[in-house]
């Protein structure tokens, strides 16, 4: 079955458009399951157009993101209006929804967008320590990133405006990952948006295993090394069939066994 969108954009397949709102709602109680969120802050967006995504936004039955379903998950464009033009519901997106979109405006190839806020990253990014590949194989995916280099925007800014989250973007770069300090993280994925939002989620648990390993070698004393780089040389490119897919798996899985078992529709 298809329907016709808005923006005279081809007809959509309403089969995978609702697989992609279903993997936006099971992304969110993933975050909250490995606490990279706590309560109701943090929210994730997918693309669904060149000026459409669909975001995880707040209703008047909240109950935070463990307990995300996928009718908390909604299309907006990229200016925050409901592309079906209702708010019956009260249904709203998140106030730093601009975070989301300047973004994608930015990104043509972002079609996911992970925003999480975890005490690890939180407590690094404010301490100002190093985000350095300090462990090797004990975790690829981590050291990769620190290696390739991870991105500080330095304000604790609710991103709320674009005016703010025009440097927060610029700060990304062509990154997959941005760290804002005293605030939080921000992922990105690209390719498939299913696809994509599950390695957004990956990137920023790696991120947090950085954070957490960082902050436990500061609070023994010892300087902070990174691995040599004939080590990180030898570390492969695991690709995306064990990185994410393997990994989404393992955290779908997790999320249905620990978290609520309020039905996601």
């Amino acid at each position: 079955m298809t329907d016709r969108v808005p923006g005279g954009e081809a007809p959509r397949d309403e089969h995978g458009y609702e697989a992609v709102r279903e993997r936006v709602a099971v992304a969110c109680r993933v975050l909250a399951v490995t606490g990279l969120v706590e309560h109701v802050l943090g929210h994730v967006s997918a693309r669904v157009g060149a000026e459409r995504l669909l975001v995880r936004g707040r209703g008047p039955r909240e109950r935070g993101l463990a307990f995300t379903v996928v009718d908390d998950v909604q299309e907006v464009d990229l200016d925050g209006r409901r592309t079906d033009d209702s708010s019956a519901d009260g249904w709203a997106p998140p106030n730093e929804l601009p975070l989301h979109t300047e973004i994608l405006r930015a990104r043509p190839d972002v079609t996911a967008v992970v925003h999480a806020h975890p005490p690890a990253v939180v407590a690094a990014s404010v301490a100002g320590l190093p985000w350095l590949p300090l462990v090797g194989s004990y975790d690829i995916p981590a050291a990769r990133l620190a290696r390739d280099g991870i991105p500080v925007w330095p304000r604790s800014a609710l991103i709320r405006r674009r005016d703010l989250a025009a440097p927060m973007t610029a700060s990304l770069g062509d990154r997959p990952v941005v760290v804002l300090r005293g605030h939080g993280l921000v992922t990105v994925g690209t390719g498939a948006p299913a696809d994509a939002v599950a390695t957004a989620v990956t990137l920023a648990l790696a991120v947090n295993s950085l954070a957490k390993m960082t902050l436990s070698v500061a609070a023994t004393g010892a300087p902070l090394h990174p691995v040599s780089d004939d080590d990180l040389a030898e570390l492969p490119d695991l690709g995306p069939s064990f990185t994410t897919t393997t990994m989404w798996h393992h955290l779908q899985a997790r999320a249905t066994h620990e978290g609520p078992r309020t039905p996601l529709r």
